[in-house]
């Protein structure tokens, strides 16, 4: 039953999240996802937060990410953000449920009032890593086994092109580190870079974003002119990356060069004296800042 403090045994949690106390326990040891207190007589208590933590975890669990992952997101989330919508389910459940209908059906003003909705309530970072980017990889693989049209596909990712551009307005200004982020040639897809951008820019850098198809010389000459404190190219495929060996090893003399995407791999990246950057947008940001300051 719950304590008179207000906290919550094990049983009562595990009774209002559905949750094992056994998994309850097994979360706790391993990835530090609750923060219990000790009542005098030595019982664990666990707090409104870890009962949020848990639903988070629940959330990111049923939509197919990966246990360690579920649980970063849902420390990375201050409490606020594991917010619970008026039906009960987790705000981003419900929202990735209601983004997903309204472009499925192409329904453009059903699909901004659910970002709106998310976005009122939850960080940038968390609606992008939790929502988004995987609609996207979604997405992507229902088209290859035709579940959804070129339509539907087409109008998906350019609604949420558009939103994320409405997101990066402003993105180049401050202080910080400065990012220089494009696709090279042949490369169109970048909605998954300008996502890394915003989550760099909610960690203070600035970004220099040239987008999509963009030549490596120009890359190059623009990065001799910024000294930018970090290069990054994503692509989806590795040829995109070795059509232009030298290019990419003349841009990784000019600053730190990193690659990203699909078509990033270790040999590749290794041949081009550059650096390969394997994590999703958040964990990428992450990562580059922490090798920045280093």
């Amino acid at each position: 039953m719950a304590a008179n403090d207000g906290h919550l045994r094990i049983g009562e949690l595990s009774r209002r999240s559905g949750v094992s106390p056994e998994l309850l326990r097994a979360w706790e040891r391993r990835y530090g996802l609750l923060r219990p207190t000790r009542s005098e007589g030595g019982f664990r208590l666990y707090s409104e937060d870890d009962e949020r933590r848990v639903a988070t975890m629940r959330a990111n669990l049923d939509r197919g990410v990966s246990a360690a992952e579920a649980a970063r997101l849902a420390l990375a989330e201050p409490a606020s953000e594991a917010v619970i919508s008026d039906d009960g389910a987790p705000a981003l459940v419900r929202g990735a449920g209601e983004l997903r209908d309204a472009l499925d059906a192409l329904d453009e003003t059903a699909g901004h009032a659910a970002l709106d909705r998310m976005l009122a309530e939850i960080s940038v970072p968390t609606v992008l890593e939790a929502v988004v980017l995987p609609y996207l990889r979604e997405l992507g693989h229902r088209w290859e086994r035709g579940e959804v049209s070129v339509a539907q596909e087409h109008f998906a990712s350019n609604l949420l092109r558009g939103r994320l551009l409405g997101l990066a307005r402003g993105w180049d200004g401050g202080a910080g580190p400065r990012a220089l982020l494009a696709c090279p040639s042949g490369e169109l897809h970048d909605l998954a870079l300008i996502a890394f951008g915003l989550a760099l820019r909610a960690r203070g850098w600035r970004i220099t974003y040239l987008g999509a198809d963009t030549p490596l010389s120009t890359v190059g000459e623009l990065a001799g002119v910024l000294r930018p404190d970090a290069v990054v190219l994503a692509a989806t495929i590795a040829e995109r990356f070795t059509d232009d060996q030298a290019g990419l090893g003349s841009l990784a003399a000019t600053a730190p060069l990193w690659l990203a995407g699909a078509g990033a791999t270790a040999p590749v990246a290794q041949a081009a004296g550059a650096r390969l950057l394997e994590d999703q947008a958040v964990e990428a940001a992450d990562r580059i800042s922490a090798a920045t300051r280093a």
